[in-house]
């Protein structure tokens, strides 16, 4: 599961050859969620700041979290992405 940032104790992983919808998967503490890129669709709880601080992530990287996306279905090394700053 490799994991792609992490920013205020929220670490965002991306699972190698996932089922659809795209989505990116998170923790933070104790907390596990995963939430779709196009629909931002929560499955799992965690605080709704750091569901607010993972969409904002979203919002300004989700180009190249799709073309990660791409990348994981075919296997492929995912390099990182900018954290929220």
């Amino acid at each position: 599961m490799p994991e792609i940032c992490r920013f205020f104790g929220i670490i965002i992983f991306l699972y190698c050859k996932d089922h659809n919808p795209p989505h990116v998967h998170f923790t933070y503490g104790n907390y596990e969620c995963s939430i779709s890129v196009i629909d931002r669709i929560v499955d799992g709880k965690a605080p709704a700041k750091v569901i607010d601080k993972v969409n904002r992530w979203l919002n300004l990287h989700e180009d190249e979290i799709l073309a990660l996306w791409e990348k994981a279905q075919k296997g492929e090394k995912l390099n990182r992405i900018e954290p929220l700053k």
